[in-house]
Formats: C-alpha cells, structure tokens, sequence
C-alpha cells in the first residue's frame, strides 16, 4: 500500500510541473511605431507672403485635407477656390495626393493661388444648355421685336422648319437630362467668369441659327425631301450613339470614385466604335450636327458644326494622349476622335 501511495504522488506531483512546463511564454510588448509629422508651409504664389504655417500634420493627409485646415484660417478660400502646388511653374496638385507620397521633406512649402469663384459643373452645364433651348423656341413661334410685324406668332409653311425646331429642342432636352442623371463628372467646379464665356458662345450660336432657319424667307434644301430624311436619319443615329456612349462611361466606376478605366465596347453595338477611337461620344455628336447641317442646309449650322469640331478635337486629343499617358497597355489602334484619321 506504501509503495502505490508514493507512485500516486510521484504521478499527482508530476502533473502540475507538466502543465507549468506548457505554458507559453508571453510576448513581450510591441514599441510603437514613431509617427513622424510634417510641417507644411503655404505661401502667396504671386506676392510669396507667406500665409500659414501647419505644424504636426499627419502623414498620410491628403491635399484635399491641407486646403480644409487652410480654410479654417481664410474661410472665404473654400477648398474648390484654392490651388495648391510645389512650384510657381508646376502643376495645381490633385485633391486625392497623398502627402507622404509627394516629393517633398518633412517641411513641404505649397505655392497658393486663388481661382476665384466657383461654379459646380453641373449648373454649368445646365445653363449652357437650358439658353439654347428657349432662344430658339422665341425664334421659332415667332415673338414680337425679331422679325416683321407681320409674322408676329406665325408658323412656317415649310415641313423641314418644325423638323429642325424638334431635333434642336430634343439634342439639348437629351444634354439635360443627361447632365442631371447620367453624367458623372470628375471635376467638381469651374471659375465663374468661365460661365460667361460658355453661354455667350451656345446662346449666340442657338440665336444665329435659330433666325435664319426660322426666318419667313427661308428657303428648303435643295434636293427636298430626300436631302432632309438624310439629314434627319444621320442626326438619329448619331444621338442614339452619343447616348450609348455616356451610359457606357457612366458605367465604368462607381459613384465618387476617380479612378480612371480604359473603356472598352460593350454588347451595345453603338459602343464598338470604343474599338477605333477614345472618344466616340465626340465622334457622335459631330455627327448629329452634321446630320442637322443636311437637314437644313443652312450656313450658321455648319459655321457652327465647324467651330464644334475643332473644339472637340482639342478635347479628344487631350484625353486620348492621358490615356496612352496613364496606361501601358492602351489599344495602340484606337485614334481620338476620327477613326484612322485623327
């Protein structure tokens, strides 16, 4: 009995030192990580005053984040009025930079201008559109002042007059509504002085046009029916395309984000032409004007078909040159607006 007792404490007394023997041994605490803040300096770009001094910002602040505390101490310079960059001959930096990324030390000097007021795009581009709109249609049921007393609220005799009045009203009915659902636009604002410039040119152009089309002395195409039917079907086409293509591009990121996508056809056949040209939904729209240019065989709508083109291919060259910029692996056969051409 002696002998099991003693084995069974010799095992009892062997178990805890087992258990005492298992545990892990713990870790020791981690250091923290030492942050290392920046100090940031923003000065005048026109008279280098300098305006502000950050201390202990955070490494991983955005740009958009500098011009919000910025703001805090100049409250009329909202973040869409400032321009922040490295060097008075560099480029504005880009809201969503990273400070920690940019070639700078731990004491960055930002260069400010003022842009002046601003705009949001969408406003802009709403009353670009809405002026063209009701210009024309004063022109068209004939309102008093515009042409002679007697043909005050007349209707032309002319079929080809009311086609044109419905195609012009649809193009720019189509722009807002797309403006206000469809587009999603990547730049927030645009100076306010640029407004002026913009109706003076859509409004001026809507009232040349619109005068001369509707003017009681119009006179219909020359080859009749079979030149306006070309016209209207080319202007048909075009708008159904151009329509496809800004769905298409809305459809390429999701809402609020900037990231930029090659885009490339869909099952939509009025999207192939991504296949031959970056910017197709200029290449539409040219071709809606031109479409419009046959229907009415007028000169304002072709002088300003022709004004429309070489401000499209401005754009066109700019986005496809950031494309091919941006990304490696671009279609090289893609032209920007023109297949094959330009």
């Amino acid at each position: 009995m002696d002998v099991l007792a003693l084995e069974a404490k010799s095992v009892n007394g062997s178990e805890p030192e087992k258990k005492s023997s298992s545990r892990p041994k713990p870790k020791p605490p981690k250091k923290a990580k030492r942050i290392v803040y920046f100090e940031v300096e923003i000065v005048d770009l026109k008279t280098k005053e300098k305006l502000l001094l950050l201390d202990k910002v955070e490494p991983t602040a955005t740009v958009l984040d500098i011009k919000a505390l910025f703001q805090k101490s100049y409250p009329k310079w909202y973040p869409a009025r400032q321009s922040l960059r490295l060097d008075p001959k560099s480029k504005c930096l880009r809201d969503e930079e990273i400070l920690q990324t940019l070639p700078v030390g731990t004491t960055a000097s930002f260069y400010f201008r003022d842009l002046g007021p601003q705009l949001t795009w969408g406003t802009v581009f709403l009353t670009e559109c809405v002026g063209p709109l009701v210009i024309y249609l004063m022109f068209y049921f004939h309102l008093p002042f515009i042409y002679s007393p007697k043909y005050d609220f007349t209707s032309s005799k002319h079929w080809v007059v009311h086609l044109a009045c419905i195609c012009h009203s649809f193009h720019y009915i189509k722009r807002i509504l797309e403006t206000m659902f469809v587009h999603r636009i990547s730049h927030g604002t645009m100076p306010l002085k640029n407004i002026f410039k913009n109706c003076g040119y859509y409004w001026c152009s809507a009232a040349w046009m619109a005068y001369y089309i509707n003017h009681p002395l119009y006179t219909t195409p020359y080859y009749g029916q079979m030149q306006v039917n070309t016209g209207l079907y080319v202007f048909l086409f075009c708008q159904i395309g151009n329509f496809s293509i800004h769905v298409a591009l809305r459809n390429l990121k999701p809402p609020g984000s900037k990231v930029k996508k090659i885009p490339y056809p869909t099952k939509n056949p009025f999207t192939w032409m991504f296949w031959l040209v970056s910017c197709p939904n200029y290449t539409y729209e040219l071709g809606s004007w031109i479409g419009i240019t046959v229907m009415t065989q007028c000169v304002p709508v072709a002088f300003f078909t022709l004004v429309a083109f070489i401000q499209m291919t401005v754009w066109a060259r700019g986005k496809h040159g950031s494309y091919v910029k941006e990304f490696r692996d671009y279609p090289t056969l893609r032209s920007s607006m023109l297949p094959f051409i330009l």
